[in-house]
């Protein structure tokens, strides 16, 4: 198999010289866009997927790592969606068992009322689920919490209610379906910008391109281009049609980073309502405790949000209602933020409340021919890819052709896995990353002693995974920003080595790559 880094470029070569039409051009490489290249590839089109920065940058790789139904949903009482959720959170926890697995969660009850109010709905939430549902809701005693969770106050606490959802790592699943597209046939490049619709007749039938890398621009025609850019719609919205409203609206989530020993247990905690209200996870991830999320509506959507003061503090002053030890802010080992692209209602809602706006995504057809697709979130990504693709066959004249991905395996599946080993989250293919290892001595060498992070990993991320820079391989492809973002500084000049090797560039390079990488990762550290 070629190395990944030929294959983009042996991409971009094709893309810039072929004078093929292709069936699908999707914009976009976040959870939506892979997802619908990995569905048109699948049922035998033509397929290329183009992204403007890494696969997955954006929204994709900030998530709360759930793979859930969405219980708040349930307490709105949109049925439907939380269904929907289920369904897909059960076909995902078949398909990539490698990179999502069940994870108890513990409502942590304070009140009489609680147990039986608790119980009853999530009895509702496995009903939803139906033969895809991942365990039981059960009340549980006071003793058991503690057990479960011993950084809980224990100070009036009743008891608690345990339910399951899914839990899994964002920017791994994103690496593995790019590979499953390409392995389905698909172009899929990052770092490709679409700088312009092409027309004819006031028809879309392609899209000029510009080479982030190499500063190359060409263009490649298309029977149907779908717009699945995430936070960035409406810009290529603008690029069809100037006078378009925004069919997106900005809202920031932020999430912090803290240590294991903080919840204590292998259990995650869910606090049901809080004082903005939405709920509060705290969940084990990787050997860390993620707490968040929030709900801030903002102006505008950038590449690189940066955590308000009152978001932090707001996370930190609801965890210490419920942690024996509240974290403070010299705990936080990362904090990073994310752009929700919520689907701009009808009606007219408080826009100083965003989780007003419901998850749910939305599909749009332009006099163009351009179909956009908004809203949404990580667990319904294939059933989004499937009514995406769905609908382009009968608005774009392509035969028709049956969805495939149900019960289709992604890149890396691989059933029993060693979760106490790091390597995992790379499912079969860690034993490849281990016969690396095996070849040369140095690339078992760890990237920090506080790591299992290897050399062979960075290696691999270039040659497999098609990483770029070496914010690409420590905040997508390892994690390390994610899980020490201070650390992942001190692993950047090593990286930055290793990549120029791989990549064939200078030490000036390197340099230059290492300080880039600084300077994001100190968006990722409380002052």
């Amino acid at each position: 198999m070629k190395f990944a880094l030929m294959i983009r470029a042996d991409n971009i070569q094709r893309l810039k010289f072929g004078e093929e039409t292709w069936d699908f051009i999707i914009i976009g490489g976040g959870a939506t866009g892979l997802g619908i290249a990995v569905d048109a590839a699948a049922r035998g089109f033509k397929t290329v997927l183009l992204e403007q920065s890494d696969f997955a940058k954006a929204t994709s790789c900030r998530s709360t790592k759930l793979v859930h139904g969405g219980v708040r949903y349930l307490q709105k009482g949109d049925i439907l969606l939380v269904r929907e959720a289920l369904r897909e959170r059960g076909r995902l926890r078949k398909n990539a068992p490698h990179l999502v697995k069940d994870q108890r969660f513990i409502i942590s009850n304070y009140r009489w009322w609680e147990p039986l109010f608790y119980t009853a709905g999530l009895m509702v939430y496995d009903l939803l689920a139906g033969k895809l549902g991942l365990g039981r809701s059960l009340p549980i005693g006071k003793k058991k919490v503690i057990r479960s969770i011993p950084g809980i106050i224990r100070e009036k606490l009743r008891g608690g209610v345990v339910y399951h959802d899914g839990q899994f790592d964002d920017a791994r699943l994103a690496v593995n379906l790019m590979q499953t597209a390409t392995e389905k046939g698909a172009i899929t490049v990052n770092y490709a910008k679409v700088t312009q619709l092409l027309k004819e007749n006031g028809k879309i039938n392609g899209v000029a391109v510009c080479d982030e890398i190499s500063g190359e621009k060409f263009e490649v025609k298309g029977q149907c281009i779908v717009n699945a850019t995430g936070i960035f719609v409406d810009e290529i919205i603008r690029m069809d049609d100037r006078n378009n409203e925004p069919l997106v609206r900005p809202s920031q989530g932020i999430h912090i980073v803290v240590d294991a020993s903080f919840l204590g247990g292998n259990d995650a905690i869910m606090i049901p309502k809080t004082s903005d209200g939405r709920v509060l996870f705290g969940v084990p991830w990787h050997n860390r405790v993620i707490l968040g999320t929030t709900d801030t509506p903002v102006k505008e959507f950038v590449l690189e949000p940066r955590p308000l003061e009152k978001e932090v503090d707001f996370i930190l002053r609801t965890a210490a209602q419920y942690l024996t030890r509240p974290p403070q802010k010299e705990d936080v080992l990362c904090v990073f933020a994310g752009l929700r692209p919520l689907a701009a209602p009808k009606q007219k809602v408080d826009e100083t409340k965003t989780k007003e706006i419901s998850r749910s995504h939305k599909l749009i057809v332009s006099e163009s021919g351009l179909i956009t697709i908004t809203g949404g979130k990580w667990t319904t990504y294939r059933q989004m890819a499937q009514e995406t693709v769905d609908l382009a066959i009968k608005k774009s004249g392509l035969p028709p052709k049956k969805c495939k991905t149900k019960e289709m395996k992604i890149h890396g599946y691989k059933k029993t896995i060693d979760r106490s080993n790091w390597l995992y989250v790379y499912g079969s293919d860690g034993d490849k990353i281990l016969a690396l290892q095996s070849e040369k001595p140095e690339y078992a060498e760890k990237l920090h002693p506080a790591f299992d992070f290897t050399v062979a990993e960075v290696v691999w991320a270039v040659r497999e995974e098609m990483a770029q820079t070496v914010d690409d391989v420590l905040a997508r492809r390892v994690r390390a920003l994610y899980l020490d973002a201070r650390a992942s500084i001190l692993m950047a000049p090593k990286v930055a080595t290793i990549m120029a090797h791989e990549l064939g560039k200078n030490e000036i390079w390197a340099k230059e790559q290492t300080k880039e990488y600084a300077l994001i990762a100190e968006g990722y550290i409380l002052n």
